[in-house]
């Protein structure tokens, strides 16, 4: 799993049939300080977050598990949205 920030989402008229009604959302990779990591990524949402919000996320096959029996064409998911942390 890896975290990141949703920094927006990806409107696609033309696309794979198993993508109909499905959110994709692109992402920022985060470090574990919190600073932008690497490529940005589109992911399926399968929890309904926003933009702005902090996620964690999955890729390789385990991506499309959450959306079983469906099997969407991806490689990438967000599976969690993560809490606003208190400082301790």
């Amino acid at each position: 799993m890896q975290v990141a920030r949703v920094m927006g989402e990806v409107v696609a008229t033309m696309k794979d049939a198993n993508l109909t009604g499905m959110k994709l959302l692109v992402l920022q990779p985060l470090t574990a300080a919190g600073e932008p990591s690497g490529r940005t990524v589109v992911a399926i949402d399968s929890v309904g977050a926003g933009v702005g919000e902090q996620v964690f996320f999955v890729r390789g096959r385990e991506a499309a598990f959450p959306f079983y029996p469906a099997e969407p064409p991806t490689d990438a998911a967000v599976i969690g949205i993560v809490d606003p942390m208190a400082n301790r």
